[in-house]
């Protein structure tokens, strides 16, 4: 396969992922309680995934954010915006004081994940559409013969949609195995527990039926989500799932699994608690 990985591999270097997480926290904190927005708990939930994939698995460079041997990593869940500006912003992508203007009209971070931004591959905000996308750029790089792989983060509550489970049966019958899925599942969507909503489970059971590889891991266990995306591909000939147990507002104790933490934003003396509690951890 063609490529310049080498030059790509570990760019942005990141060794500290616990450092990075935590840094992601605090700028989202600050981010959504300027702007009275909303999604901390989404943000929460995928803070250590994106430390991880960022510190120690995407191939690619902040200097050059458009290296057509880069890995590719859809947010499909793109009303977690602050989290991913904030770790675009702490890896190099963009300067951090970008931040400060997070959801402002006339700003660049947009409140829903957008393409005009640094590192951003894809806007998204209605959910279902990510695995669609990176499945295709999945099939183009084996087309192309090239090396770059194709991420993909989703919420739980988003698999409710059809087109996820259209994407993953192209995914399997095209074998792609350059393909991984990373689901956040923190067990809450919009208006209640997953579970009542629409329950997901034998969720494993499904992908593995769609011609899946499938990983059940702590999504806030570095280690582990270190150990299980440098082993990928987990097996030749098929794409991989990696169904992350996470827990919505994981790392501040009034947030964690609290439904409202989807739609709130923090005063002042939250805001306080909150930073406080992250910076323990």
């Amino acid at each position: 396969m063609t490529g310049h990985h080498a030059a790509l591999s570990n760019s942005v270097a990141c060794t500290d992922t616990v450092e990075l997480a935590r840094s992601i926290r605090k700028d989202v904190l600050h981010m959504v309680h300027r702007t009275r927005a909303s999604h901390v708990g989404s943000c929460f939930s995928m803070a250590d995934m994106l430390a991880v994939l960022y510190g120690r698995i995407l191939r690619v460079d902040p200097a050059m954010p458009e290296h057509p041997d880069r890995d590719r990593l859809i947010i499909s869940k793109g009303h977690s915006a602050a989290a991913v500006y904030a770790t675009l912003a702490n890896s190099g992508f963009f300067p951090c004081d970008w931040l400060d203007r997070y959801c402002e009209n006339g700003g660049v971070l947009a409140g829903h994940v957008s393409h005009n931004v640094p590192g951003v591959e894809l806007s998204t905000g209605s959910l279902g559409h990510g695995l669609s996308v990176a499945t295709g750029l999945a099939l183009a790089a084996k087309i192309d013969r090239n090396a770059r792989r194709a991420f993909v983060i989703l919420s739980d509550g988003e698999c409710d949609e059809g087109s996820i489970w259209e994407a993953a049966l192209f995914a399997g019958h095209n074998k792609l195995d350059n393909l991984t899925v990373l689901v956040d599942y923190n067990k809450i969507q919009s208006f209640g527990r997953v579970s009542d909503v629409l329950a997901l489970e034998p969720f494993a059971d499904k992908w593995q039926s769609f011609g899946w590889t499938v990983q059940e891991i702590d999504g806030h266990d570095h280690s582990m989500l270190a150990r299980t995306l440098e082993a990928l591909p987990n097996k030749a000939g098929k794409p991989g799932v990696v169904l992350c147990h996470t827990v919505k507002g994981k790392g501040v104790s009034f947030m964690e699994d609290q439904i409202a933490w989807h739609y709130k934003s923090p005063n002042d003396e939250q805001l306080e608690q909150a930073l406080a509690e992250v910076e323990s951890r």
